[in-house]
């Protein structure tokens, strides 16, 4: 770790043989990748597993549906946020670079060090682990099949997915548009299917629709955690900012393109959903979207379990691809090592931090069970959403003359602030439970790593000899920033 960087960001895109000094990442993505990344993220396991949590928790078909709307509602208001935030600060990094210029160097840490260790990772492995229970699902059938089996496909899954992601950005946009298109074909299909079955008359789950609807504020916050777990990844794009071509443009198009897509979806997925499998089915079903297909699909529902598969595994990729940023711009600023904000001199890719990002996240599959995952994530994710969403506040009202092509009207934010606090608070006042506690000492944790390490600049001795070290055998080169 080190102070930050000064560089000039008016210099042109880097070429490695410019130099080491210019060595930085390519703007490689476009509007149609930039869709892709937040679309092919948001549709991975969450809509084939979340359903059944989110009615197990909300009681009712109808209150299931407004807890789906209501998420897609949230998630849409917090993107326009984050535009007008990535059209101000042209950065990559997403909330730690808005943390980090709004409120300065410790939140901003505090936020790196739990998403880098913890929330990433986690992210990563519970995705992971959905992919690897869909895929080895099919040579077990009749039985449940192995832990052992299942978390060893996950790690397969994250190892391909670095290699990918470290040889080429090109080869992984390519990933995600290809997986992105072919999940959309899969929602599809389950859409199709329910309208088929509401046409023949298959509407008895919304009679009495709101029978048994929970209205405490405990479930339906746990509720909310469940469906916004499908809606992950809507602000992937802020942390590859650098990397996108025309931000200003294309940053709110492709929200205000893929957001409203993926909700319309979730909705119809949902109801196709509840015309095929009454409450009770559902319920009971390990695997919404494999029930569904037994049902309507028949000897056909390998294509669903195939498709599932696929589907977490592009979300994977996407979450990857934009969690290893994370860890490379905190250690571009001086919160990380050093080794980390290199990136590799001929692919261009930040190596070093998708490795550091893997390592985390195949620890995490070894004690990971997919609703834990779901409920810390969630929990300590809105945390530091809602800290980033108070920064646009504070721009919006202190520094209003900031230039900036996009602005978001002010209640939005407001709005968004106040379900990110009551996200945050309503589980643990309803249900306290001693991990959320054990998150906010984790979190508080960061404060004894900061001060020695990052503020008073206390350093190992070996640390240096390390770095360089691990530089010659990863052929990676410090980097600058890419905000022209």
């Amino acid at each position: 770790m080190r102070e930050r960087r000064t560089v000039d960001s008016s210099s042109s895109a880097a070429d490695p043989s410019e130099g080491m000094g210019t060595l930085r990442l390519k703007r490689e993505v476009g509007l149609i990748s930039a869709v892709s990344l937040i679309a092919g993220t948001m549709i991975g396991s969450g809509i084939f597993m979340s359903p059944e949590w989110v009615l197990y928790h909300m009681g009712s078909p109808a209150g299931s549906l407004i807890i789906w709307a209501s998420c897609g509602l949230l998630v849409m208001f917090g993107a326009l946020s984050y535009a007008e935030l990535g059209t101000i600060i042209k950065e990559s990094g997403g909330d730690y670079i808005y943390i980090l210029r709004n409120f300065g160097s410790l939140p901003a840490f505090l936020f790196a060090y739990t998403s880098i260790i913890v929330v990433r990772p986690a992210s990563v492995a519970g995705i992971s682990l959905s992919f690897a229970e869909y895929a080895v699902a099919p040579f077990y059938q009749g039985c449940s099949t192995p832990q052992v089996v299942v978390k060893c496909a996950a790690a397969s899954c994250i190892l391909l997915l670095t290699i990918i992601n470290c040889l080429n950005v090109r080869l992984a946009t390519a990933i995600m548009n290809i997986f992105t298109a072919a999940k959309l074909l899969v929602l599809l299909v389950i859409v199709i299917g329910g309208v088929v079955l509401l046409i023949n008359g298959h509407t008895q789950s919304f009679q009495d629709a709101f029978q048994n609807t929970t209205a405490g504020i405990g479930p339906v916050g746990v509720a909310f955690y469940q469906g916004l777990w499908s809606y992950d990844g809507w602000n992937n794009l802020n942390f590859v900012t650098e990397e996108l071509r025309k931000p200003e443009v294309n940053l709110p198009r492709a929200m205000m393109i893929a957001i409203p897509l993926v909700t319309c979806l979730y909705l119809l997925v949902n109801v196709s959903y509840f015309a095929a499998l009454t409450p009770a089915e559902l319920l009971s079903s390990g695997a919404v979207a494999i029930s569904w297909g037994n049902k309507v699909l028949g000897s056909w529902v390998w294509v669903i379990s195939l498709s599932v598969a696929l589907s977490s595994f592009g979300s994977a990729n996407g979450t990857f691809f934009s969690g290893g940023r994370v860890c490379y711009i905190a250690s571009r600023e001086g919160h990380m090592p050093d080794i980390l904000s290199m990136a590799h001199v001929r692919c261009l890719t930040p190596s070093p931090a998708l490795i550091f990002t893997s390592a985390m996240a195949l620890i995490m599959i070894i004690p990971g069970n997919f609703s834990s995952i779901v409920n810390f994530f969630s929990f300590t994710a809105w945390l530091f959403y809602g800290t980033t969403i108070a920064g646009l506040l504070y721009l919006k009202i202190q520094k209003p003359e900031l230039p900036r092509s996009y602005k978001v009207p002010i209640i939005i934010p407001i709005i968004v602030l106040i379900a990110s606090v009551y996200l945050v608070l309503a589980p643990v006042i309803d249900q306290p439970q001693i991990e959320f506690l054990y998150v906010i000492l984790f979190i508080l944790s960061g404060i004894i790593v900061y001060f020695p390490l990052v503020h008073y600049k206390r350093h190992p001795q070996f640390l240096q000899r390390v770095t360089l070290h691990l530089q010659l055998l990863l052929e990676v080169a410090p980097t600058s920033k890419n905000t022209n």
